[in-house]
């Protein structure tokens, strides 16, 4: 229950690895994600991979028969995630104290902007907004130049990966208890748990880290340099042995014998001057000629991706991350595959990504709706799609 990104990401990430997941949408439009970026034959191709393997259900939630029907499917069901407004499933008579009620061993996932509690608990959130509130929009910039978004919703998805941790956890839990229980997402939380020694440097040192373009502070080396080709090589020299290497092969052994230079700590000191040197070095060549040195001397390094290199790149194709989808027209969709990888029960894409209560009739029936009952429910506007 819910729409856009942060619930059905979590529910997408479950339902490929098997988990039969029904997504209630209203009537009508649907989710407004079917509509979002770019369209083929009228929806978004972002739909084929946010709800593959889903089942739709079209119900008008603000109708008491529609909340019925929520009622028997969370009667039934292992797990609910929802992404509402808190408060909104208590207006509609589903919240936790009715649905625990009705089966209490049912795990709900509750995502929210700033979480169910709190000064902040009403107020409107989106991914964009918990990037800033969790810390990592402040980083994400040149000194002294604007902050910058990072070009995907990765607020949303952060989120939505805490929650699937928090389902598979109350569900291994559940086995022994026989109880289910709520958790409780914020997106900022879950941006803000990803923020590494943000905190802890403040609270210690009163240290308030600034962004630093490029470079990871407080690493070194560790940066994007600029190759005569005009691509960037991103090159991670960071451990002892692994800066050693990389000096060999930018012919500069006298830094990598240098005792200032055998710790972090030492180089962090000096960031400026290895960064001139490794610069010195890539500017005289391609970026592939770059690669192609530093992977021969095990020093991690790669380059800025973009989709093309990715679609193109053989380790992605071997991997199966790119897959190809076969859609009504005839035509094929690229999307990505499944991660995580699994070696006894890997995931699948089983079914494409359903239309608006594609599966309204199959569903109610499963709850015991009759085909009568379904049929008075369409005429009234309650539910909506399934069979003709």
């Amino acid at each position: 229950m819910g729409q856009l990104i942060a619930g059905p990401f979590a529910a997408k990430t479950l339902a490929d690895f098997g988990a039969d997941v029904i997504k209630i949408e209203p009537p009508g439009a649907g989710d407004p994600l079917r509509k979002w970026r770019l369209l083929k034959d009228g929806t978004s191709v972002w739909w084929q991979v946010q709800s593959r393997n889903k089942r739709s259900v079209a119900l008008d939630l603000k109708s008491s028969d529609a909340q019925e029907i929520v009622r028997k499917l969370a009667g039934e069901a292992d797990v609910l995630i929802e992404n509402f407004r808190p408060g909104a499933l208590e207006g509609w008579q589903l919240g936790p104290d009715v649905l625990l009620e009705l089966n209490p061993r049912l795990v709900m996932l509750r995502i929210s902007g700033y979480g169910q509690t709190g000064p902040y608990r009403d107020r409107p959130g989106f991914g964009v907004v918990a990037e800033a509130m969790g810390g990592l929009r402040h980083l994400t910039a040149e000194p002294e130049r604007v902050p910058v978004r990072v070009g995907i919703s990765l607020g949303d998805t952060l989120a939505g990966l805490h929650g699937v941790i928090g389902i598979l956890i109350a569900l291994q839990e559940r086995q022994h208890s026989g109880r289910g229980q709520v958790i409780d997402v914020a997106l900022y939380e879950a941006v803000f748990n990803c923020m590494e020694s943000l905190l802890p440097e403040y609270g210690a040192f009163g240290a308030v880290r600034g962004p630093a373009g490029s470079a990871l502070p407080g690493i070194a080396p560790s940066n994007a340099y600029l190759c005569n080709d005009g691509a960037y090589a991103l090159i991670a020299g960071n451990g002892d042995s692994i800066f050693r290497r990389l000096m060999a092969v930018i012919e500069r052994p006298d830094l990598a014998a240098d005792p200032q230079l055998a710790d972090n700590a030492g180089r962090v000191a000096r960031v400026g001057e290895l960064d001139a040197a490794i610069g010195t070095w890539t500017s005289k060549r391609s970026v592939e000629e770059v690669l192609k040195a530093l992977d021969e001397a095990s020093v991690p390094a790669g380059k800025i991706y973009t989709v093309a290199d990715i679609a193109d790149d053989p380790h992605y194709q071997a991997r199966g991350m790119v897959q190809s989808l076969l859609m009504d027209d005839g035509s094929q969709l690229a999307v990505p595959g499944i991660v995580p990888k699994l070696s006894r029960t890997p995931g699948e894409h089983r079914r494409q990504a359903p239309g608006i209560g594609q599966d309204t009739d199959a569903v109610l029936a499963e709850v015991g709706l009759t085909p009568q009952q379904i049929s008075e429910l369409k005429r009234r506007g309650v539910v909506a799609g399934g069979n003709p």
